[in-house]
Formats: structure tokens, sequence, C-alpha cells
């Protein structure tokens, strides 16, 4: 029976995606090492690093053979050449080529992702790269007299090597095949073969998917330890191996896997639709679960022999049950857990190529990296994320001459920090660079119309003018900034989240933004609350209070909109029933509770028949079962099986905070006017 390679693609690629960040991470770190060196000027880098990037290169290389990627292959083998004579010591690596490198990782990655789903590529940007790598090996570079073995880069003596390689019987299950290695043994110098088939069974017994051969191999050319080992390193934890050179007969320890134990299992990868989940993590759930059979087997003796005295016996069980499922359900939750680290990885290379593009110098420094999001929000904040770093660089940063000429150093700081404060993770963007012009801002918000010309808003309103859609301060198009498509779409993909973005910013002295993202989408502490014959849920997180409020206290704007004054500042007030329908009369200010809810910075009260009680929730997608409805951000199924719909306070808040944008500043005599009973301050929700 053929085994179908196919189901081992999935893990090639999120095992080379998370190889190239590694790489590119490498590679980052050999340049920084040349930031101080003359220009073109050659380096010597820590081997070690040179190491970890040919074991990624060769990995692509063996995969990409085995799985059929020609193009892959061809390009990997190229870069695996130039790679060689660097770790030789035939060449050294300066800025150029340190540039050509970062280059060939953007190749790889797109060759991979054409071949991850069958899309063709342009060839252009391969070719030019290829052509590169080509001229490299056409001009080649004597050696600089580095003692390679000194510095531990060559293990071993060239000479005869005896090779001991037997495969574990569930070799085939990981999509290799050992008639690969030793075509690529025979590569580096003549290789004598002896075949043991010890282990064969009787031919009425053979699987053939199982391998049960070994082989016993001498290898003699210039070869040196660490080119053999390089060979089987993809298939270094589904064999035996022993390398003994004839010369010194030293034997070789096995070689290292590619994954370095529990914490680097515990690397899942943000993309894709694959987790790595450590052992430690399964056998939690293992346990969990042995603990729910246990209890099980408790309660179903208890209904059995249920008697007078078994009512204590079952409500023990009962109590035993929610313990065990809400363990089941943390653990589970925790599963799905990543670094954030998963994103940060893609930032310096952006502001490398950024800050090169601009001809600035930016040191980026990055903490937190360990704190860990659910694998959604880790997905959805990826991009919103780049884009503010972009924004930085662009926007925020100045070039060293500007940065001279205001007595600061040449080279600006962009920090990046996250941490977890309760249930929530906090990420923090700040720069170091001119802040945030507010007399510009407040220009070119009037000019394009978004806020009236005799406005008068503070500095926090108007720092907050950068989210407005269309808002942007570029005086020309590029490639980076200026189409006014640009932190309003941040900010909406943070508020779909579940998060909030606020900003702070000192002209002269930098912009610090803050991010407030929920731990994980899928259950949420939430608060049941009545409006009519509906049950809606308000995630508790975004509630202030709750209060009761009198007619004479409500107010209305001259556009209609109803307000009432809440701790020195006038929010608007929000009839769920006229908003979503329902039975009429259900907003009766004299009977109904406001609930004063605060998203991104801004409050609002909802008017609401009753309140329920607080509850866990698990979140259930409204989108995928029926539509997006604005207002509601996703569903839940309540205990006695109905559906309740979950409140989208930010979507709410939004849709009647911009007639208060000048209101809190100036006090408007508007105010004074009582409200009537007709009016519709949401209407745009319908």
């Amino acid at each position: 029976m053929a085994i179908d390679i196919h189901q081992f693609h999935q893990t090639f690629f999120d095992e080379s995606h998370e190889g190239l960040v590694s790489m590119e991470s490498a590679l980052l770190q050999i340049e920084q090492g040349l930031s101080t060196a003359l220009p073109n000027q050659a380096t010597t880098s820590d081997p070690e690093v040179l190491n970890t990037i040919f074991r990624v290169v060769h990995s692509i290389k063996g995969g990409a053979g085995t799985f059929g990627f020609g193009w892959v292959t061809d390009f990997s083998h190229l870069l695996e050449t130039l790679l060689d004579d660097v770790r030789a010591g035939h060449r050294q690596v300066d800025r150029p080529i340190a540039g050509l490198l970062l280059r060939a990782v953007d190749c790889l990655q797109i060759l991979l992702a054409s071949a991850r789903s069958g899309s063709s590529v342009d060839p252009a940007v391969i070719e030019e790269v290829t052509a590169e790598l080509e001229a490299l090996h056409l001009t080649p570079v004597p050696a600089m007299g580095i003692d390679l073995a000194a510095t531990g880069a060559v293990a071993g003596k060239a000479g005869t090597w005896r090779i001991r390689f037997i495969p574990k019987a569930n070799l085939f299950f990981s999509g290799n095949d050992p008639l690969r290695v030793l075509r690529e043994l025979s590569t580096l110098g003549k290789l004598h073969v002896e075949t043991d088939m010890g282990r064969l069974p009787p031919w009425a017994e053979l699987d053939p998917e199982i391998c049960y051969l070994g082989w016993a191999l001498e290898l003699s050319g210039n070869v040196t330890r660490d080119a053999i080992t390089e060979v089987f390193s993809w298939i270094a934890d589904d064999c035996e191996l022993e390398i003994q050179s004839i010369q010194d007969q030293s034997v070789a320890p096995k070689a290292a896997s590619a994954t370095a134990g529990d914490s680097d299992a515990d690397q899942a990868k943000a993309r894709g639709t694959s987790i790595r989940v450590s052992t430690h993590k399964m056998d939690t759930l293992v346990d969990i679960v042995g603990e729910l059979v246990i209890t099980q087997t408790i309660l179903n003796q208890t209904v059995a022999q249920f008697g007078p005295d078994s009512g204590q016996r079952l409500n023990a069980g009962l109590a035993q049950l929610e313990r065990n499922l809400r363990q089941l359900q943390e653990n589970v939750m925790r599963i799905r857990m990543l670094p954030i680290g998963f994103v940060f990885n893609r930032l310096p290379r952006l502001v490398r190529d950024i800050s090169q593009q601009l001809g600035k110098q930016v040191e980026l420094k990055i903490s937190g990296e360990g704190t860990e999001l659910d694998k959604t929000v880790i997905e959805r904040i990826s991009d919103p994320l780049l884009h503010m770093v972009r924004n930085s660089l662009d926007h925020g940063i100045e070039t060293p001459q500007e940065r001279r000429a205001a007595g600061k150093p040449e080279i600006a700081c962009i920090r990046i920090d996250a941490s977890q404060r309760g249930g929530h993770v906090i990420v923090e963007i700040e720069d170091d660079g001119r802040g945030l012009d507010q007399d510009k801002i407040l220009k070119r918000a009037v000019e394009r119309g978004l806020v009236a010309a005799n406005t008068k808003l503070s500095a926090e309103q108007i720092a907050e003018l950068v989210f407005l859609p269309g808002f942007t301060t570029a005086d020309s198009v590029s490639d980076l900034s200026g189409r006014g498509v640009g932190l309003d779409v941040v900010r909406n993909n943070i508020y779909s989240l579940g998060g909030n973005i606020d900003v702070r910013t000192q002209a002269g002295h930098g912009t610090h933004f803050t991010i407030r993202l929920p731990l994980t989408l899928a259950i949420l502490d939430g608060l049941g609350v009545q409006v009519g014959s509906q049950t809606y849920i308000l995630p508790l997180t975004s509630i202030t209070e709750s209060m009761a409020l009198a007619p004479e206290q409500i107010r209305r704007l001259p556009g209609g909109e109803e307000i009432f004054q809440f701790r020195q500042e006038y929010a608007p007030l929000i009839r769920l029933r006229r908003v979503f329908g329902g039975t009429p009369g259900a907003d009766d200010i004299n009977t109904g509770i406001v609930v004063v809810v605060e998203a991104n910075g801004r409050r609002a009260g909802l008017l609401v028949d009753d309140l329920l009680g607080q509850q866990q929730i698990v979140i259930k997608s409204l989108e995928s079962h029926y539509r997006r409805v604005d207002g509601i951000s996703a569903a839940t199924i309540l205990g006695d099986g109905t559906v309740a719909l979950i409140l989208d306070v930010g979507g709410l808040v939004g849709a009647v905070s911009a007639p208060l944008l000048n209101l809190n500043s100036t006090q408007s005599a508007a105010v004074n006017r009582p409200a009537s009973q007709s009016s519709s301050p949401v209407r745009a929700l319908h």
C-alpha cells in the first residue's frame, strides 16, 4: 500500500516557515554586527549563527526534494552552496552578501507559499536573486586565513568515516526516504554501502509501511564530520546514528534534533491551521479526562442506587464534575495560547528595510515576547501592529539631520512591549520621534470636512482624530502612506477583537500607542440584561457601573441625540429597544436601568429593563451562522437553550460619540433642552 506523502506537506511548510524566521533573525544579527564596520568590510560571524542559517536551508532543500518541489530544491541548493563557502572560510559576510541572503529568505518564502497553494510565481524576483547567487559562485574569493577549526566551525578531520545508520521502524510515516540520504552522502565522497537485513521478518509478515533495513557505510574523501551530520539532520530523531573516524576512532553523539525540547515544542505557528503542543499540556488534558471518567462513574453509580440518602452524594459528584469541566476548559484554552513573539519576530526586518529606504537610523527594542495570546488574536493583530510600526517609521521618526538639529541622538528608538494585566494583554508601541503635529492634524481634519472649522478640541481629542476614516497628514502618496487608509483600519481591527487603542503624544518627544486585547475570543465573562422579551450579553470588561436616571436628567442636543451627565462630563444615552426593535414601551426611563459602558476612552449609557446577573459564556460567531449585524459582535447559547446576542460595545458607543466630540470641552448650552420621547439617537445602527 502506497503512502500518501501529501499528509506531511503541512508539517513541512510549518517547519520551513519557522526555520526561515530563525534564519532571518540570525541574518539580522549578523548585519547588526556589520553596523560599526566600514562599508563592504567583511566580518567573521559567529560560527553557530552561520550553522543555524545553513541548517535551515539544508532542511528546506531536503524536504522540498522529498516532496518534489523542484524550484524550492534548486534555489535552496544554490543558496546552500554560498553558505557552505562562508562556513568553510572561502568567503566572508559583508553588507552586500547579508542583504542578498535576506532577499533570498524572501524568495524562499514566495516559493514555499506557491508550493503550498499551487499558485504561480512571478519569476522576475526569483531570477534576479538567482543570478546574483550564481555570479558569486563564478567569482570565488580566496580564503581569508581564518582558522575555522579553532573557532569550532569544523568538527572532526577529513578522511575516511564509518557510519552506522539504523532507521526507526516508523521512518516512512514522517515522509522520509533513507535512499535520499544515501544519495546525498554519495555527493560528499566515495561511498561504500553494506545493507543490514537482520530485522527483516518472514515474507508473509512484511509490512510495506515499516522500515526494516539498516546500513553500514564507509565514506572516503575530503569530508568533515559536520558535513556528514548535516545530511542526517532532517531525520535525526528517526534513526540511530553513529559516525566514526577511522583515523581517530571517535564516535559522534547523535545529531541534535531541530526541536530543542518542550520549550520549543510550545512554539506553535501563528499561521496556517496547525499548532504545536507540548507533551506536558497533552498529559495534563489526559489526566483531567481521567478525572472526568471517574466522576462519571460516581454519578452513574449514585443514580443507579439512588435512595433517600443519595442527594448529598449526588451534589458532591456534580460539584466535582463542575471542577473537572472548569479545569478542562482552562487547559484546552491554554493549548490555543501562543507567544506574541510570533508577531514581534516580523518587526526587525520591517524596521531594517523601511529605515534604509527612508535614510533613517532606528534601533528597535522589544520586550515581553513570551506574553501569550489566543491563536486567533495573534493572527488578527499581526497586520495592525506592522502598520503602526510602519507609520511610526514614516511619520514619527526624523532623519538623522533633523534629529541632530533638535539636539537628539541620530539613532532613533522604537520600543515595543507586551504584558498581561488581568484578563487582557497590553501592547505598547512608543517612539522618540517628533510626536503628532496637532496644528497640522486639526488643519487637515478641517480641510477634509472631518470636523467643523470652528471646532475647539483638547489635545487628547486632536490626537484621536488620527483614527478617523480617510485621515492622513502625508503631503504626497507613497508606497508607505498618504492614501488615507491607515489608523482607522487599525482601530477597527482592534475593535473587532474586543480590544481598544489610545494614543498619547508630546511634540518633539514622541508618540505612545497602547493596545488592550482580550486573552481569548472563545469565552468571556458577561452580564445578562433584559430588553423587552430579549436577552443581551454585555462584556464585563466594558461595564463601568449601573444607575437609575430620572426623565429630567436627560437632555437633547440640537440633532436629537439624548445625553446625560456622568462624572463631570456628558455621555450619550442609547435606548437598546430603539436600536434593535422589541416590545413597545420597553425603554421607560422611569423603570429602566442605565448601564454605563466604556470603549476606546468614550462612555455611553445603555437603557435596559433589568439586569439578569453575571455568567461565563461561550462565544459563537454570528457571521458564520447568519450574517454581520451592526451593534452585535457575536452570540451565545444560554443554559435554557435560547440564543442571546453579545453586544458590540465599541460599535454602539462609536456610533453616537461623534456629536459629543466637542461637547465636553465647550459645555454647549444646547444640553439644557429636555429630551422628548420621540428622539432616535442611533438611526445609523438600524
